[in-house]
């Protein structure tokens, strides 16, 4: 996990200084920082008043840990068992060839999904072990995402897609917050409800006699699709600011 300055050894930072050190390389939060302190992974000290203090041995554990994750997508159960390894003197298990990773959303200008976005079909075919593993969720989140109708196989196989993926892998990101899956059937709700409303504006272009029919409806669906997350993402921004 590198060498550590020995004049630095002895220091000790807080949680939002450990941050600043990471961000830069690193999609992570505090409330990441603490999930995996609640695992196990990580143990920093405590001060008589129970704040967190971190050295830079848990820094350089912590670089490890999101290294593992971001570069080979390897669950938390099997980090642990290569900080077991490594912490017991011995050589960290193999790392397996790495595999798709998640996929990029296009965004827009603002930030936003962008209508091409919309309109990407990804190749993506991953078994249900390959999207555990990738996704960093276990077998029991899948089931439970599965149960509430937010991630399926594609019709007529045992295969998961892109949009698989990506649900899964937010819904772990979520679960980092205390979001479980059953709580997330009101986002399943809206985007059915979101879905049938596009459905209903762009069937009279569907539905053309020309050959351009289909392409010209995926367009439109791709634009109303895109305009319809911007609005939805702002009235939640707005809300939240006017509820502080």
């Amino acid at each position: 996990m590198g060498a550590i300055p020995e004049a630095s050894a002895s220091a000790r930072m807080n949680i939002g200084q450990v941050l600043d050190l990471l961000r830069d390389d690193f999609q992570v939060t505090i409330p990441k920082i603490r999930f995996l302190e609640s695992e196990g992974l990580i143990k920093p000290e405590r001060t008589a008043a129970g704040y967190r203090k971190f050295s830079y041995a848990d820094v350089a554990r912590l670089r490890y840990i999101l290294r593992m994750q971001r570069d080979h997508y390897l669950p938390l159960k099997v980090i642990g068992e290569h900080l077991d390894a490594i912490d017991s003197g011995e050589e960290p298990p193999p790392i397996a060839s790495v595999v798709p990773s998640v996929p990029t959303v296009t965004l827009a200008a603002d930030g936003m999904p962008s209508a091409e976005s919309f309109l990407q079909r990804g190749d993506t075919r991953l078994s249900r072990k390959e999207l555990v593993k990738i996704a960093c969720i276990t077998e029991e989140q899948l089931a439970e995402l599965e149960q509430f109708g937010l991630v399926r196989p594609r019709t007529g196989t045992n295969l998961y897609d892109d949009d698989a993926l990506l649900i899964a892998r937010t819904a772990a990101e979520l679960a980092e917050f205390g979001l479980e899956p059953r709580h997330l059937r009101a986002f399943k709700a809206a985007a059915d409800r979101e879905v049938g409303l596009v459905e209903q504006m762009t069937a009279p272009v569907r539905n053309g006699r020309d050959a351009s029919a289909t392409a010209r409806a995926d367009e439109t669906v791709a634009a109303i699709a895109a305009l319809s997350v911007r609005l939805h993402a702002t009235l939640v921004k707005s809300g939240l600011r006017r509820s502080r």
